[in-house]
């Protein structure tokens, strides 16, 4: 597809919609449509999972714009405004003159974070490379599975789940496997909250000529990410988190040399990341896309951009957590990792004395707050709690209060 108009072109489009349409739609589903477990699920439900998030009323209104067929020039603007966004967000549409302007690529999925981190591993390390992962929760642990599955030679660094990254060690081990080409880390750790210090890993990485891929799913948009400065080769990250749009899209962030030349045979078919670059920029795509939220990613960037940035999100989270943390403090609820360890996207912390997260979950979601459990073997020790989405002070100042009444309550 040669025709692609401008990225203004696909607001101005996008646009032409009434607001109304949102209410209008709602209002012509018949209530005995829903069923019985929908019909109770509060209209004010606080996500503090760690995504999907709560929506702004214009991205939830997004998501009622027209149809599209994703062979028309209207697709292709709008995915090709996205793809601008994105690259936007951590300043990468203006690195310098015109040709660098083309050192970047935004790749778009339809498909969660997952999607976006096995399109980047399958892609990107070559059948002749060797993969190192860098090990320190469920998320770590997941890109090694997707090594394996795509046979591709790799090996860990393994660390406790609640550890921060043994520089020493890895050190160690690349000097012992001076044939690595690639290193796998995630950024922000959610198994515990943990953000992993990628400026330690920049020049360890730079050194070596080791290509850096950057599991961003749950720090793209509120964490800083220097792109340049810290030789970051690829980024795998989602619209459902820290952008605040909806699950179903995923993209990878990543420097166009990185990509196999045209006659390699890729891993996959559908998570090829060489072929998706190659249409859409052309304006195509190989497969449907999932046209609903994209209108979605395209509102949540625009909202993100016009609020600040990733920096005002990155401040606006910060403030919750501290007040969460602070109030938790307050009544003995101890924090999993120490100050400063954690992304202020999500904090972990130990389960109040005497209560089982089974209890203590279902007495905050009667109050209409939705904490997370831990994973394996913190199951049964820990919750998590995240301030991603539409989320306010006044929020977070409640679930405070509503911990504490619920410690506090006489038990039977």
């Amino acid at each position: 597809m040669n025709r692609v108009s401008t990225p203004n072109s696909c607001t101005d489009a996008i646009h032409r919609v009434s607001p109304n349409s949102c209410t209008d739609a709602m209002n012509r589903v018949s209530p005995n449509s829903c069923t019985d477990a929908i019909n109770r699920v509060s209209l004010v439900m606080i996500l503090l999972n760690p995504g999907p998030v709560n929506l702004s009323d214009r991205v939830r209104n997004a998501l009622l714009r027209p149809d599209l067929c994703h062979r028309e020039v209207e697709f292709s603007q709008l995915q090709s405004r996205i793809r601008e966004q994105l690259l936007q967000v951590y300043g990468l549409e203006s690195v310098g003159v015109a040709r660098l302007r083309h050192h970047w690529a935004a790749v778009l999925l339809t498909g969660s974070g997952t999607a976006a981190m096995e399109a980047m591993i399958s892609s990107l390390v070559p059948k002749d490379g060797k993969l190192l992962v860098i090990e320190n929760g469920v998320y770590g642990e997941r890109l090694s599975k997707i090594a394996k599955i795509h046979s591709i030679n790799y090996i860990t660094l393994s660390h406790p789940w609640n550890a921060e990254i043994d520089i020493k060690a890895l050190i160690k081990l690349l000097d012992e496997n001076t044939d690595i080409t690639h290193l796998a880390v995630v950024h922000h750790e959610t198994t515990t909250g943990r953000l992993n210090n990628l400026l330690e890993l920049a020049p360890i990485c730079q050194e070596r000529r080791i290509k850096l891929l950057v599991d961003g799913v749950s720090s793209f948009g509120a964490e800083e990410l220097n792109f340049a400065d810290w030789g970051i080769t690829a980024c795998a990250a989602t619209a459902n988190k820290c952008l605040h749009g909806v699950p179903g899209t995923s993209f990878v962030i990543l420097r166009r040399d990185a990509l196999p030349s045209v006659d390699t045979i890729p891993r996959t078919l559908y998570l090829d990341l060489g072929t998706y670059c190659q249409q859409q920029d052309r304006g195509g795509t190989p497969f449907t896309q999932s046209v609903q939220t994209f209108y979605a990613l395209t509102e949540a960037l625009q909202e993100m951009a016009e609020a600040g940035g990733w920096r005002a999100r990155h401040s606006h989270y910060n403030q919750l957590a501290s007040l969460v943390r602070d109030g938790l403090a307050s009544i003995g609820i101890k924090p999993l990792l120490p100050l400063g360890s954690s992304s202020v996207v999500l904090n972990a912390y130990y389960l109040p004395d005497g209560f089982s997260y089974e209890e203590f979950h279902d007495q905050l979601k009667a109050q209409d707050y939705i904490i997370y459990s831990g994973q394996g073997n913190l199951a049964q020790s820990i919750f998590r709690v995240s301030t991603m989405g539409a989320i306010t002070r006044a929020d977070m100042e409640r679930f405070v209060v509503v911990v504490k009444q619920i410690i506090s309550s006489p038990r039977n």
